[in-house]
């Protein structure tokens, strides 16, 4: 058994690596430039994402070309296929993100629990607070969800939908079985001019503003529970 290169400190290539007594030179620490690579990778298509989000909000989906993208980035078009094979896979990745996000919020106000003017109060403002993260995807549900929505990829858009709604519904229906609403209102039709209210006050709110997005969902409850007049109504529409 050669047991020289084990008493040594030989090297692979059969080299003494501690020659004339001289104490062996640590290895160097290996440059972490994977690691560092992949970060700025990922920062950067966060950013590509952000800016696409906004030309899509602007000027619609359909419209904005993936040369406008790259232009707006200050990269040339091929440089943007390193990060997304299309065009849709940004869209994809914009909208995906917020409904993921929307949806916990909603799934973690209803583990809460609570009466239901509580809950609703909390689905309220969920949405309200989505409105400034999120308004360049709200924007594009808006614009071009039938357009969207016929290609399979996007089929999660409608699932979607589907369990905000009933969840929204649900939450009413419960209020409505416990004494909470009003009986003579529809569930479904009450979740739609609630969801429509909010989501058009993308247009309008500015993130920089004087009212923040607590301010907003606040007035709403109060016009919504509480009303704008005193007494009852006595004419009709």
């Amino acid at each position: 058994m050669n047991t020289r290169s084990s008493a040594t400190g030989a090297s692979p290539s059969g080299q003494d690596s501690d020659q004339g007594g001289s104490a062996r030179t640590p290895p160097r620490a290996p440059r972490r430039r994977g690691r560092q690579s992949s970060a700025l990778a990922s920062e950067r298509r966060v950013d590509l994402v952000r800016l696409a989000a906004d030309l899509f909000a602007q000027k619609g989906f359909q419209a904005t070309t993936v040369r406008e993208i790259a232009d707006e980035a200050g990269i040339l078009s091929g440089s943007l296929y390193h990060h997304f094979d299309s065009k849709e896979s940004i869209v994809d990745e914009v909208l995906s993100s917020y409904l993921d996000e929307l949806l916990g919020d909603y799934r973690a106000a209803l583990e809460e629990g609570g009466e239901p003017r509580e809950l609703l109060g909390r689905l309220i403002g969920a949405a309200y607070r989505s409105l400034k993260p999120h308004r360049a995807a709200i924007t594009v549900l808006q614009n071009d969800w039938n357009y969207l929505r016929q290609f399979p990829r996007f089929g999660y858009l409608e699932e979607a939908e589907q369990e905000i709604q009933r969840i929204w519904m649900d939450v009413i229906r419960d209020g409505q079985a416990k004494g909470a609403f009003r009986p003579d209102i529809d569930p479904k039709l009450t979740y739609r001019m609630i969801r429509d209210t909010i989501w058009v006050a993308v247009r309008w709110y500015r993130p920089d503003g004087p009212l923040g997005t607590d301010d907003l969902a606040e007035h709403f409850m109060t016009v919504l529970f509480d009303g704008i007049s005193f007494g009852e109504r006595s004419f009709e529409a």
